[in-house]
């Protein structure tokens, strides 16, 4: 009998080696495997024993290696021969390159430090570029984050010692019901992928709140549309019904937070709003057993959360009493503030009770013994298996402070922070906002910053300003207008600098900032201010140096450009001193390592800074004798220390390496974290892995580590004491306060409980004129503007649409086909191509960012679809308000921390007549310092 079976096809040889690494195709930071062939990488898979990923890899980090292809990789320094923006240049050696920046950043550093404005994007290495920064002596120093997530983080750590993301993650195997708010798939995607395929395993349930339904919104059980920045609103009336119901978890409340803090509920008093404290300045509350004060944190003191204390003849009352009179309040009725979030009462309440049944209803207990910060020893651990994620959704608007804080604040009155089934902290957090640093900026010729430049201000003494009451940072963080912006302002630095407010600078210095395009509001004014001339006819902005490993936009409008490597090529330290990988079970940390070489005269920014360092001299970055101290980034990854016994690397420590956490530097570190995989992880004792603020284990094992050098338990804070300092100067109280136009608007908006209040560009805006909310969102396979140059995710997104509602496309008679738009905002006006979505807030568009390029970027041609079709948002979006008719103009971002308000934009659309379109702005192209890429990338004869 003849056998018709088809024989099996073996898989083909892929590789003849594999290195392992960490992927850099967005911040998830995934184990990889890289399969090489005769030295040429050949394809990427994930790493199955890595602990953030286990294996999976998406779309975006398997095309990491079209990004080590890519034909607008940068080939070497480049000089400015044309002017900026032209995109003319002429390559350099990298001697000319640092005798250029040597020539432009030592005089400064000599006579005036702030004039040079150092500012990061997306990169991973912040404890770095803030020690080199901090050596220099310059003020201005910050990352991204104050462009992109800064009301999270900032209102996290001041609740409650960490926030979503990075900071923590829900207890993926025992939580029942996860609710995110604003969150898009290009952060942390993996991790959160893992976590819904066993949440959706073991029958749990996603309620997703979000105007656009898309990624994990389109496979929730719940899909809410809110109308975008009313999340605040929304949450706090959940707060009113679940007291309203008698659903808070008061043990909790009790035991880890401030709830039983006495406040000070005297209006007519000086100290009005602020704590009751004994001598030694410990905070006061009523003991139950007495009904007298007694500090917090003694052993066997329990609170009582009602009632009032009389002392002095002054009221006070615990801080959980004036929450549940606040928002038991009828304002937040669901009835009454359903319509403004785009809901219905019903909504509402019932969305409250599904977290109140399965926070309180379906409650975990595990046998597990532990004993907590004050001695006392507990047989079991009590779980509420709700859990809560968010991002940029709520965190984009100028309320996201408060609507962060409002959401932490439910999360913390179900009690399920910290608890089995909740969200979880990840070393080195929980930390709260007292142990971390505070901001500094006083500098002087020649010498290192005094401090830290970013931190956690508790007070107006901890602003950074000047005898005069103006701003000592270029981009106006620590101030009055943004007192808490614990990740500066990036977004303001070019604008600032333009109009010298507060002062001029020499230099601009940035890496991975695409602040010519998509990292920026105001793009095409940002454009002008970078090629803007003085009546000289010089630069307004003196000398730009750029690090990028790619031709972006920006790269144009640099007189200086150090080209960088890409992530296969270069040393990384993903650190527990910065944006470590840890899991909440364990900490751990990883590496980037050079798989492959360079082919071109490229080099990795952190060891061109290392350069840098030695030759102005900075402190740390020479020897004794004046010589370079460190070699380049790998060495100082092995050998710096930050304090003695703790480094960048936490793994194999010690002369032996033999450490873990705390020893001396092991000079073969690295290739100890290569031989695991390029990953160190320590797990958390079974007792220590929860309750962890207030968990003696824990603490005891994260001094061991060399996380802490003493235990720090500490409690939430539902009731924000510092805001209310802030709050009590511009009433007129103390030596440092507001200026009086800023009086107003610090007293609204720095609450010690949260409030709603309507984003600042929606109120300044006239809403007949412009009546819907526009949006981008960012798709999982790409990430920033580093996915749309490559070869592989340009064919799943070449173009980006602007999606529009049902009845909106059908009152503007849009057809399905190739109809466009115009779409003007108070700021400016943009045309683009039109596209039909119904699961959509219905005044709502929305697209995707950073698809459009400009033309002549990224050696792309100057007819790519992506330059001639796609566009972006940013055009329209302005970094201040629109004229009020005082004589003023306002920053359009959140008040307490300054976070760009970008997702406060409101346009008006009309329909393009037909025609041969293209998208607008239609910038003119500029020159490609790399040429323009081949039609098809393919492997060369040395793969056959």
């Amino acid at each position: 009998m003849t056998d018709t079976r088809i024989a099996a096809r073996p898989s083909p040889k892929v590789s003849d080696e594999v290195r392992k690494t960490t992927c850099y195709m967005c911040a998830c930071r995934c184990g990889i495997d890289v399969h090489l062939e005769n030295g040429k990488i050949k394809y990427i898979e994930g790493n199955r024993d890595h602990p953030v990923n286990q294996g999976v890899l998406c779309a975006k980090g398997s095309a990491g290696i079209m990004q080590h292809y890519a034909p607008s990789r940068l080939r070497a320094p480049l000089k400015r021969t044309g002017p900026r923006g032209s995109g003319q240049f002429e390559e350099i050696t990298w001697d000319e390159a640092y005798e250029i920046a040597a020539s432009w950043l030592k005089p400064i550093r000599d006579t005036d430090p702030s004039k040079l404005a150092f500012f990061t994007g997306r990169d991973q290495s912040q404890s770095f570029t803030s020690f080199w920064a901090q050596a220099f002596g310059t003020p201005n120093y910050a990352a991204h984050g104050g462009f992109c997530s800064v009301n999270m983080a900032a209102a996290g750590i001041y609740t409650m010692g960490g926030a979503f993301w990075e900071f923590g993650q829900p207890d993926w195997d025992r939580t029942r019901l996860f609710m995110i708010f604003g969150v898009a798939e290009d952060h942390d995607s993996n991790p959160i992928k893992i976590g819904l395929g066993k949440l959706k395993k073991n029958g749990g349930r996603v309620i997703g709140v979000n105007p656009i339904r898309s990624g994990y919104n389109a496979i929730a059980d719940d899909w809410i549309g809110i109308t975008p920045g009313t999340d605040g609103l929304f949450i706090l009336s959940m707060i009113h019904e679940l007291l309203k119901a008698g659903k808070v978890d008061l043990d909790y409340l009790t035991r880890y937070t401030n709830a039983g803090f006495l406040v000070n509920d005297n209006a007519d008093d000086p100290d009005y709003g602020l704590f009751l404290r004994d001598a030694d300045g410990t905070p006061q509350v009523i003991d139950r057993a007495t009904g007298k004060p007694a500090k917090y944190d003694a052993k066997g003191i329990k609170p009582d959360l009602a009632g009032h204390l009389r002392k002095g003849g002054i009221t006070y009352k615990p801080a959980f009493q004036l929450l549940a009179e606040k928002y038991l309040d009828p304002q937040y009725d669901a009835a009454n503030i359903a319509a403004q979030c785009g809901l219905t009462p019903e909504k509402i309440r019932a969305t409250a009770a599904e977290l109140a049944h399965v926070a309180f209803d379906e409650e975990i207990t595990l046998d597990v013994e532990w004993t907590d910060w004050k001695g006392e020893q507990h047989k079991t651990m009590t779980g509420r298996p709700v859990s809560f994620h968010a991002m940029r959704g709520i965190s984009a608007h100028s309320n996201g402070f408060q609507t962060c804080r409002a959401l932490h604040i439910l999360q913390i009155l179900l009690g399920s922070v910290e608890v089995p089934g909740g969200f979880r902290f990840k070393p080195p957090y929980p930390k709260p906002p007292e142990s971390h640093p505070k901001p500094h900026a006083t500098h002087q010729p020649g010498k290192p910053l005094d401090g830290p430049h970013l931190g956690y201000p508790l007070g107006p003494e901890h602003l950074l300003l000047n005898d005069d009451g103006t701003a000592k940072r270029i981009d106006k963080a620590y101030t009055w207008e943004n007192p808490f912006s614990a990740h500066g302002l990036m977004h303001m630095v070019i604008s600032n600098a333009h109009a010298g407010d507060p002062y001029k600078i020499d230099t601009l210095f940035m890496y991975m900032a695409n602040m010519a395009w998509n990292s920026t509001m105001n793009t095409s004014q940002v454009i002008n201010m970078l090629t803007d001339t003085d009546e000289n006819g010089d630069y307004v902005i003196p000398h730009f140096i750029y690090s990028d490993a790619y031709s972006s936009e920006t790269v144009a409008y640099a007189d200086l450009v150090l080209p960088d490597t890409t992530y296969l090529e270069r040393h990384d330290c993903i650190s527990l001193l910065d944006r470590p990988i840890c899991e909440a079970e364990a900490a751990a940390d990883s590496i980037r390592w050079p798989v492959v070489e360079p082919d071109r005269d490229v080099k990795g920014f952190q060891s061109a800074l290392c350069d840098l360092g030695g030759r102005l001299g900075l402190p740390g970055f020479v020897n004794e004798d004046g010589s370079q101290k460190f070699r380049d980034y790998a060495h100082y990854m092995v050998s710096h220390e930050r304090r003695p016994g703790v480094g960048p690397l936490a793994g194999w420590r010690g002369k032996d390496g033999d450490k873990g956490g705390r020893g001396e530097p092991n000079p073969d570190q690295i290739e100890k974290y290569i031989e695991n995989g390029g990953f160190w992880i320590n797990h958390i004792p079974e007792n220590a892995q929860f309750y962890k603020p207030w968990n003696q284990h824990y603490q005891d094992w994260a001094v061991e580590i060399g996380l802490f050098d003493a235990a720090a338990p500490y409690v939430f804070n539902l009731y924000l004491e510092p805001l209310r300092k802030l709050q009590r100067a511009a009433e007129g109280h103390g030596k440092i306060q507001p200026p009086d136009h800023l009086r107003e608007q610090v007293k609204s908006a720095m609450t010690p409980l949260p409030e709603w209040y309507e984003p600042f560009e929606e109120a300044a805006t006239d809403k007949g004129e412009f009546p819907l909310h526009a949006l981008t969102q960012r798709p999982m396979h790409m990430y920033h503007s580093w996915g749309s140059q490559n070869a592989w995710l340009r064919q799943i997104t070449g173009v980006n649409r602007l999606f529009i509602p049902r009845k909106l496309w059908e009152d503007h008679g849009f057809a399905e086909g190739d109809d466009w738009a115009y779409v003007t905002s108070p700021h400016g006006r943009i045309k683009a191509r039109v596209a039909r979505m119904d699961a959509l807030n219905e005044n709502t568009v929305w697209t995707w960012n950073a698809i459009g390029k400009k033309r002549g970027a990224w050696a792309l041609s100057d007819d790519a679809q992506e330059a001639t079709q796609g566009f972006l948002l940013n055009h329209l979006i302005n970094e201040l308000l629109p004229e009020k008719g005082d004589g003023r103009r306002w920053a359009n971002s959140d008040p307490v921390t300054g976070q760009a308000a970008w997702f406060d934009l409101r346009v008006r659309i009309e329909k393009a007549p037909p025609g041969d379109h293209v998208s607008e702005p239609a910038h003119p192209a500029q020159a490609s310092p790399v040429g323009q890429g081949p039609k098809d990338i393919a492997y060369g004869e040395e793969f056959k």
